[in-house]
């Protein structure tokens, strides 16, 4: 399916690659997304758009609010394996704690705030495939760092943090989600339609209620349900017992929407030890540019083990997989 892109789109495109300053690279692209057709042959140009929309929307106001400042404290966290979830929550809400519980990662462990000062990233193990989860700074009202906003752009999902040991958690947890809406970061339930400004990223939000073997945790638990109500899913854990930490596992990778595919040469067996992870309802053609970005073009086939196929079916490359399917593919 062709996006059909329209003369006046191409306009502003050539307006876009001319423009000299962030502000006028800004309109032009806000003008490229207006005139852009939504459907599914445009998506992977939607979300291009979107994120150098977003990019330069924050370039600017990082310039406006300190122009004299130089740049410092940045951080870039390569995003790996299935791929990769921010863990956000108020000071002291046992994020750290979490995170050496379900990766590898040792960031600095201790009973008072802000403890973490840069972002801290661990592999998470979850059957054959590896989640990326990355501790950030604590965030309150009057705390953000501005690194927060870049490395959010870049991330799958995120984990919002609530503290079951602290009678002021759920207000903590609500100035977070307010902070972040100032840096125009929406926390959002999986699987919700995200909004049509392209300047505001939307992320796939878990509430993970934390030091559930606190002894009023319950009580604080009951006001939590008020507060936020089924706003994200809720996963009660103590990340010091290790309560709750398997069902957790699974959430931190569903909450991906990738599935697993592994891929066979003809004559060989396939390899099921490193599945590719597209997105849900991924086809032929877009696994095989995981695979290597210039065969999405060459493929012409496939053969298909797996879900919805006799085994060994030939297919087309706008055939769509799924979960678990075996792959080999035919130029």
């Amino acid at each position: 399916m062709a996006v059909n892109l329209p003369p006046q789109y191409h306009d502003a495109e050539a307006r876009y690659k001319k423009a000299q300053t962030p502000e006028d690279k800004l309109v032009a692209l806000k003008e490229m997304w207006v005139l852009l057709p939504k459907h599914k042959a445009s998506e992977k140009v939607q979300a291009d758009l979107k994120t150098k929309i977003s990019e330069l929307t924050d370039q600017i106001e990082h310039a406006k609010t300190a122009p004299k400042k130089a740049a410092h404290g940045t951080y870039k966290v390569p995003r790996q394996g299935a791929g990769q979830v921010v863990f956000l929550g108020p000071p002291n809400s046992g994020k750290s704690q979490l995170i050496t519980k379900l990766t590898k990662a040792t960031p600095a462990v201790a009973p008072y705030p802000f403890t973490t000062r840069e972002p801290v990233p661990g592999m998470m193990e979850y059957e054959d495939v590896r989640v990326q989860l990355v501790d950030m700074p604590p965030i309150t009202a009057e705390h953000y760092e501005n690194f927060i906003t870049d490395i959010t752009r870049a991330a799958d999902a995120a984990v919002l943090f609530l503290d079951l040991a602290d009678d002021d958690g759920p207000a903590a947890t609500k100035a977070v989600i307010d902070r972040l809406k100032l840096a125009r970061r929406e926390l959002v339930p999986p699987g919700s339609l995200h909004g049509d400004d392209p300047a505001i990223y939307s992320l796939s939000t878990l509430l993970v209620a934390n030091k559930s073997d606190d002894d009023a945790a319950d009580i604080r638990l009951e006001i939590a349900r008020e507060e936020f109500g089924t706003r994200f899913p809720l996963y009660v854990v103590s990340s010091e017992r290790g309560d709750g930490l398997a069902e957790l596992r699974k959430a931190l990778y569903d909450v991906l929407g990738v599935m697993r595919i592994y891929t066979k040469q003809p004559g060989k067996p396939a390899d099921m030890t490193s599945p590719f992870t597209p997105l849900i309802g991924a086809t032929v053609a877009e696994v095989a540019a995981k695979v290597h970005r210039d065969l999405e073009e060459t493929v012409k086939s496939a053969r298909v083990w797996g879900t919805g196929v006799h085994d060994g079916q030939t297919v087309g490359r706008d055939h769509v997989l799924h979960d678990k399917d075996v792959v080999e593919l035919h130029m």
